[in-house]
């Protein structure tokens, strides 16, 4: 289920929900006519009342949790550009020819971070772009402490602006995997079947046929169900996290 929520377009996902949703409605409907008759109607109105409640209550709940956790990445990507932007102007006080060294370094981290959210990634291909990295952040490391040996006076600047950096990528990417839970998408997929096998019961019994209705509530459903979905898929989907302050950070690295 994990591999799906991630690997798997939302749009798919969003489909395939819907031709099982429609599939279920008409086996409710087919199920329930033979059975028509006006004791049995009351009951199963009432309980299909219920669990379509219960589904527009975890429609509610998981969008809002996709949301926080988009909401979040958004964020990040503000504070990695500060604390990036913060380093730099702690570096360009230092003497060359460490401050070019160090200068490149980081124009070609934030070059480096640009790119990540553009592709597609495997796990394997994330963990060697995770990898490159650390090796930039070591770098700079290594020119931090070549500054600080040669007896630069802006020593606490640079440290701990190099700290808040590191620090940054740390919560980026403890964000961009902070994912909803599959357990809850698939109460949601669950509620979804569910709600529209009572309703073709119902509408069965009743000996009503609505399939405008049965269509329009089931496109509703799957989108919010993609967009949710879509929320929850920093690396790909339509709905994607704002790069411009590392973009502007970068064009500023530029002049």
């Amino acid at each position: 289920m994990s591999g799906i929520l991630t690997e798997v377009d939302a749009w798919v996902v969003a489909v395939m929900l819907a031709a099982v949703m429609l599939a279920g409605w008409a086996a409710g409907w087919w199920r329930g006519r033979p059975r028509s008759d006006e004791k049995r109607e009351e009951a199963p109105s009432k309980f299909n009342d219920a669990v379509l409640a219960l589904l527009g209550l975890v429609l509610a709940f998981t969008f809002s949790m996709s949301l926080t956790r988009h909401e979040q990445r958004r964020q990040t990507v503000v504070t990695d550009s500060n604390a990036i932007g913060d380093f730099y102007t702690s570096l360009s006080l230092l003497k060359e020819p460490v401050r070019g060294k160090l200068q490149n370094v980081v124009r070609q981290y934030v070059e480096h971070r640009l790119s990540l959210p553009q592709a597609t990634l495997d796990e394997a291909t994330l963990q060697q772009r995770l990898g490159e990295i650390q090796s930039m952040h070591g770098q700079m490391e290594s020119l931090v402490k070549e500054a600080v040996d040669e007896g630069t006076p802006v020593v606490v600047p640079l440290v701990n602006t190099l700290n808040e950096l590191t620090s940054a990528h740390a919560s980026r990417l403890s964000a961009m995997r902070d994912r909803v839970p599959p357990s809850v998408v698939l109460l949601l997929v669950l509620a979804a079947i569910i709600s529209m096998i009572l309703m073709g019961w119902q509408q069965g019994m009743s000996r009503e046929w609505h399939p405008v209705a049965a269509v329009g509530f089931t496109a509703l459903v799957c989108l919010v169900l993609w967009v949710t979905l879509d929320l929850n898929q920093p690396q790909r989907g339509w709905i994607t996290v704002s790069q411009e302050p590392l973009r502007q950070l970068l064009k500023g690295m530029e002049k």
